[in-house]
């Protein structure tokens, strides 16, 4: 088991960092190649946030686990709007911009509630196509509602190397990818091998260990732009992020994998949670239009909850099931 977890934080070491070099890299090479900074901004950068639920969820399905990589779709998806949503609160009171509830946000929360709908009994091949297919949807209404002077378009503008050549961030582009790759193979090695040894489903650890893993570029990123007082883009990023997951990880799940879920929990009581979080997230900042301590407080406390829960459930089904009961 000590080899599985080794690697499994080795995979998860290169694998934020080979992220981050991957969507600088695509970022500069659509730049350089006179693509417009809207589309950078909504597409490289929102594809970039979820390169590793994509990679890894992909790996996973190709290898016929798609336990684990819908288990990570969820898990990130809880992760982003409780734990990184949650922590960034702490540091900084969190102002929701009316583009953001207007554009991100009810995008993204029906794009969870879209793949929490075709999850049911498994995803199939057409199922995937038509995430796929709401995914271009959703790429249009990103694209048509967002303008030149957006807080995201400014943030790729700025990051952006002018002296950097096309060459060189070809290279940057292909090297980032490949180690994105690589890192995200190693901790699907790494994660399944722990969960046998311990003798957890993969979804568990897809929806714990692996779902926290791929969301740290985002925790890393949110801290950062909290420190620097950018919370503007915070929960932009994060919906994005959650569009992506929902419906292009999603999609990629559905079209690589076989289609079953072995782990019953996945479908049922971890699904109900990431729909009840998506949207419950989303008539918070309606509601309140800032996300301060207590708020941040609150969501911390659900995403240690949902550990909890998930854990219970994963050691005595039965007991878990009957302590949810009592919360009805």
């Amino acid at each position: 088991m000590l080899i599985g977890l080794l690697a499994t934080v080795i995979g998860i070491a290169v694998l934020s960092k080979a992220a981050d070099e991957f969507v600088d890299g695509a970022a500069g090479l659509a730049s350089l190649l006179k693509i417009s900074p809207i589309i950078v901004g909504a597409v490289v950068v929102g594809f970039g946030t979820s390169a590793p639920e994509m990679v890894v969820s992909g790996i996973a399905a190709t290898q016929g686990d798609d336990d684990l990589g819908i288990g990570n779709i969820i898990g990130s998806n809880i992760a982003n709007l409780s734990l990184i949503l949650g922590a960034a609160a702490l540091m900084i009171p969190l102002k929701i911009d009316s583009t953001v509830l207007r554009r991100e946000a009810p995008l993204a929360t029906g794009a969870a509630l879209v793949f929490a709908l075709l999850l049911q009994g498994g995803i199939s091949r057409s199922e995937g196509l038509v995430l796929l297919l709401f995914m271009f949807v959703g790429l249009y209404l990103l694209i048509s509602q967002t303008g030149p002077n957006t807080p995201l378009v400014e943030e790729v503008t700025e990051d952006i190397d002018e002296d950097a050549t096309i060459a060189s961030t070809a290279i940057r582009t292909v090297v980032g990818l490949l180690a994105t790759v690589a890192g995200a193979w190693v901790l699907v090695w790494g994660a399944t091998g722990v969960a046998d040894e311990l003798g957890f489903n993969d979804g568990f650890v897809g929806i714990t260990l692996v779902a926290i893993g791929t969301s740290l570029p985002e925790l890393v990123t949110a801290i950062a732009a909290a420190k620097a007082g950018h919370d503007e883009l915070i929960v932009g990023n994060l919906m994005g992020s959650n569009l992506f997951n929902s419906l292009a990880v999603g999609a990629v799940v559905g079209l690589l994998g076989d289609g079953s879920i072995t782990d019953p929990s996945l479908a049922a009581s971890d699904l109900y949670v990431m729909a009840a979080v998506c949207v419950g997230v989303f008539l918070l900042m309606a509601a309140r239009r800032t996300i301060g301590k207590l708020e941040g407080y609150v969501l911390l406390a659900v995403f240690v909850g949902f550990l909890i829960l998930t854990y219970l459930g994963e050691a005595d089904g039965e007991s878990a099931l009957m302590f949810l009961g009592t919360l009805r």
